[in-house]
């Protein structure tokens, strides 16, 4: 799939709807998440693609929290986002706040990412992946208090829409993660 916008454009949308410093961490973690597995799967001609509708999977969230992936196509078509990019990115909501159902590969690693990335962020005391290892992110993720307002069942779909075993999402999520995480703690420190 291929869109018209920018990078620039889809950042200064993200910019005019999101000021708080963990959801424009949260978005260029899932940007960067994104543009990973679309190489890793074989879908590098889409990485742009991949990468800015993880950059604005939750472009309405912060200012427009209880209509989360509703308010989204409005804002989106504000720079001109095609049908194919609105659906992509709504329907990471699906079964939360809409009923818009992942269909694409690309669809579903945003769905099954999502919550995994906000997991994996409040749950190390360094908040860094850095150093972490699949087996302690395993042993959280059977913890009760797992990330507190992050769903495991989510994840746990997710990896199912994919076909992949649960380890394998969290194994390949963590090594998402990693590339970027110092230049995204950069970006988002001159934003302060």
């Amino acid at each position: 799939m291929e869109t018209k916008i920018t990078r620039e454009q889809a950042y200064a949308l993200l910019i005019k709807y999101n000021q708080e410093p963990f959801h424009i961490q949260h978005a260029l973690t899932v940007e960067g998440v994104m543009r990973y597995f679309a190489r890793k799967l074989g879908y590098g001609a889409e990485e742009d693609f991949w990468g800015l509708v993880g950059l604005l999977h939750d472009v309405d969230f912060e200012k427009y929290p209880e209509q989360h992936c509703v308010k989204a196509p409005e804002l989106l078509r504000e720079i001109g986002a095609e049908d194919g990019f609105i659906h992509a990115v709504v329907c990471h909501g699906y079964g939360l706040c809409v009923d818009v159902k992942p269909e694409l590969e690309m669809e579903k690693v945003l769905f099954a990412t999502d919550e995994l990335i906000g997991a994996a962020a409040r749950m190390r005391p360094s908040h860094s992946v850095a150093d972490m290892e699949l087996s302690s992110l395993k042993k959280k993720f059977k913890d009760k208090k797992f990330a507190a307002g992050c769903s495991r069942d989510v994840i746990r779909q997710g990896a199912e829409r994919l076909g992949w075993e649960l380890d394998k999402l969290l194994g390949d999520t963590i090594e998402a993660m990693r590339p970027d995480e110092a230049a995204i703690a950069e970006a988002v420190a001159k934003l302060g």
